[in-house]
């Protein structure tokens, strides 16, 4: 195998690892803002945890990421803003990022 056939294996394999990486960043936001949600709703126990799976389960209706801010959004109704419920996003994703680097350590 030559240098460059080399390189492109290890390119391609860092794609999918990144690929890979973002989306268990994104499941994981989306589980936190299930949860940050459910709390907001009075669900606790069970019953937000499965608010938190329907949540991340919102995110495979679409691509991009406002399947899910529509969930929330809609879900919440007068209890959140459309500007509090995206800084949630953005802020849970820098959440879920370092907590799964965490688990690779």
């Amino acid at each position: 195998m030559s240098s460059f056939d080399d390189r492109e294996n290890a390119f391609e394999s860092k794609y999918a690892h990144d690929a890979e990486m973002q989306f268990k960043a994104d499941a994981r936001r989306n589980k936190l803002l299930g949860l940050w949600a459910a709390e907001l709703l009075g669900k606790t126990g069970d019953e937000a945890a499965e608010y938190a799976r329907d949540v991340v389960k919102s995110d495979f209706e679409e691509a991009g990421h406002e399947d899910v801010y529509r969930k929330v959004s809609g879900d919440l109704g007068d209890k959140a803003d459309e500007a509090t419920i995206r800084a949630k996003m953005a802020e849970l994703m820098g959440q879920a990022k370092a907590q799964i680097l965490s688990e690779i350590d």
